[in-house]
């Protein structure tokens, strides 16, 4: 987990301290005190203002803890930058903050642990707990820091009596809280007989090996660089330097030595009246120490090659990539159990199965010795038949023995019919041959009956599966239908409007026709007077024709008897002006006629042909 992951725990303890409702929710004056607190351990410029206008649009009541992450990321945790402040001053707030309120002090010293050690187990167990919240430390993980503690004490755990500590609280399955685990060390159940200065020496020990990332510490001689001397001095080794003080108080730091990945350890041979020699090979220095014994080199040497390690990988503590193998080892553990429940469960699925088969078996079993059964009683019934009808033939040969035997006399005479009996005899021989076929494929057809009964059995199966499908079927059918016929109501409602427009159409359509019908009429009567016109005026034009021919030079032509030669003249005058008066009539009937022409043009151009339909009239085309 990162730096931000690890802030963030401690910062829970204190908001949670904070909420004494225990609503989820903290007023703005105790986050500002906080946010302050934060700002002052963390080393980040402080902004009084940031608060009040990030909260600005809210009311004065409290904040929760979703309200509260937005400032705390942008505003604290994104300002953040590692090895600018002092982790164990920011984690010791967040636990005065918590403890004041969770953690209940004992002032007649019956408690394990003093106030240093509850705060350092508190950071212990913030590290090895669970990323989720509310934070719980799981048992493994529990165990894993006993063992430490115990190993530290040169001691050995006894995983009986922590299991005994563990299993008296109720929480196995979702892990210990850190108020509970307090609880437990300070009551003795992890340990019991165990002075209090050693297990805080056990504790202050594991605190600077996992919190602090010290892989080892210890006294080692140190050969000096310009005097070549040997001087004792305190080592302390994390992942990226190895430092050396004057004394195990750590207060004067004589130098240090930094670690890559391009350090390397090699074991010396004895000189100088010192043993156990070894050196630290860096790009621009050698550095030479000296253990007290073998055993010692060769822990020195392993924690400083792990360290050499992580800094190749990148890994910058050597204990959070422990703690991630071990949440790894937990969820492959977690999943192995989920796949063995798994795979129980489909066992007794198939140990069911196996049974129902069992099961089913033996009811074929009982059903083909009932037909067994009924097979052996047929089979004896018709072994009666044959017995019967032998013993009826063996009569019936009888018979014909005696009748062969009272007509040997006539022998001669009858030799016909004693042939015709032997022929008789022959064919009841071959009928009783047929009759035993007959037997046999009778046999043979109740076998195959067996069989076709099993066959029908599993048909019988199908087709029950078929019948569930088929009542799915039909109730989704049932309710196609209702819906269908919810649909056919609906679209009758709309066929009764469209037909009640229909029928409203067709009465127009009856009264435009009724129009059309007198129109036609008035048509006609106006095409007849256009006719008789055109008839009197062809007549009147074949007169005047007549009348304007030309007389030629001699020609004989007689005048009428009515009409006078002295008034040819004037009856000239008077035929032309009826011609004229007849063409002006003529021009006048046209231009009628083709006034109304233009009229029933219209009339029709309104009005849909005779030959449309109903729906034609209601449908117009695009």
């Amino acid at each position: 987990m990162d730096l931000r992951g690890e802030l963030l725990k401690s910062i829970w303890y204190a908001f949670t301290a904070l909420d004494v409702e225990k609503s989820g929710k903290v007023s703005k004056s105790q986050l500002k005190v906080l946010s302050h607190n934060l700002y002052t351990v963390l080393c980040i410029p402080h902004d009084p203002v940031a608060l009040e206008e990030h909260f600005r649009d809210d009311d004065d009541g409290p904040v929760s803890s979703q309200g509260y992450m937005p400032y705390l990321n942008k505003y604290i945790l994104d300002k953040v930058i590692e090895g600018t402040f002092v982790k164990e001053n920011f984690d010791e707030l967040c636990w005065t903050l918590s403890a004041k309120k969770n953690y209940k002090t004992d002032h007649n010293g019956h408690r394990v642990l003093s106030q240093q050690d509850s705060f350092r187990l508190w950071c212990l167990f913030n590290f090895l707990s669970e990323d989720k919240y509310p934070l719980v430390m799981v048992p493994d993980e529990v165990q894993y820091l006993m063992k430490k503690v115990y190993m530290a004490m040169n001691l050995e755990l006894n995983s009986g009596d922590l299991d005994e500590s563990l299993s008296q609280d109720s929480l196995q399955q979702s892990g210990l809280t850190v108020w509970k685990f307090l609880e437990l060390v300070n009551s003795g159940g992890f340990f019991k007989g165990i002075e209090r200065e050693i297990i805080s020496m056990a504790i202050e020990e594991v605190y600077q090996e996992i919190i602090q990332d010290v892989l080892k510490q210890g006294y080692l001689w140190k050969r000096g660089t310009l005097r070549r001397n040997w001087t004792e001095r305190w080592f302390t080794l994390k992942t990226t330097s190895l430092c050396y003080y004057l004394s195990e108080e750590r207060k004067d730091k004589k130098g240090l030595i930094p670690l890559d990945k391009s350090c390397c350890v090699e074991v010396l041979p004895d000189r100088d009246g010192k043993r156990c020699i070894f050196c630290v090979k860096t790009a621009s220095r050698t550095y030479e120490m000296s253990a007290t014994d073998t055993r010692q080199r060769q822990e020195w040497t392993t924690a400083i090659q792990t360290a050499i390690r992580l800094q190749a990988e990148g890994k910058k503590s050597y204990h959070k990539d422990l703690r991630q193998k071990r949440r790894e080892q937990r969820e492959l553990k977690e999943q192995q159990r989920a796949a063995k429940e798994e795979e129980r469960l489909r066992l007794r699925q198939l140990q069911e199965e196996r049974e129902r088969q069992q099961q089913e078996i033996e009811r074929l079993k009982e059903a083909q010795q009932q037909n067994e059964t009924l097979m052996q009683e047929e089979e004896k019934r018709r072994q009666l038949q044959q017995e019967e009808m032998q013993r009826a033939l063996e009569v019936q040969l009888q018979e014909a023995e005696q009748a062969r035997a009272s007509m040997k006399a006539e022998m001669a005479l009858k030799e016909e019919e004693a042939n015709r009996q032997r022929k008789r005899i022959k064919e009841l021989e071959e009928m009783q041959e047929k009759l035993q076929d007959a037997l046999r494929q009778e046999i043979k057809a109740r076998q195959d009956e067996q069989a076709m009964r099993y066959e029908h059995t599993r048909l019988l199966e199908e087709e029950e599966e078929k019948m569930k499908q088929l009542m799915k079927l039909k109730k989704e059918q049932e309710e196609y239908i209702a819906r269908t016929q919810w649909e056919k109501q609906v679209l009758w409602e709309e066929m009764k409007n469209k037909s009640k427009a229909l029928d409203e159409a067709q009465q127009q359509l009856e009264r435009v026709r009724e129009n059309r019908a007198r129109a036609d009429q008035d048509v006609e009567v106006a095409q007849r007077k256009v006719r008789q016109a055109s008839t009197n005026v062809s007549h009147w034009n074949v007169q005047m024709n007549r009348l304007m021919h030309p007389i030629a030079p001699g020609e004989k032509r007689l005048a009428p008897s009515s009409v006078k030669p002295a008034f040819c003249g004037p009856v000239l005058n008077r035929r032309n002006s009826s011609v004229k008066t007849v063409q002006k009539a003529e021009e006048k009937d046209s231009s009628l006629h083709c006034l109304d022409c233009k009229e029933t043009a219209k009339r029709d151009e309104n009005q849909p042909p005779s030959h449309m339909s109903t729906a034609d009239m209601l449908d117009p085309a695009p």
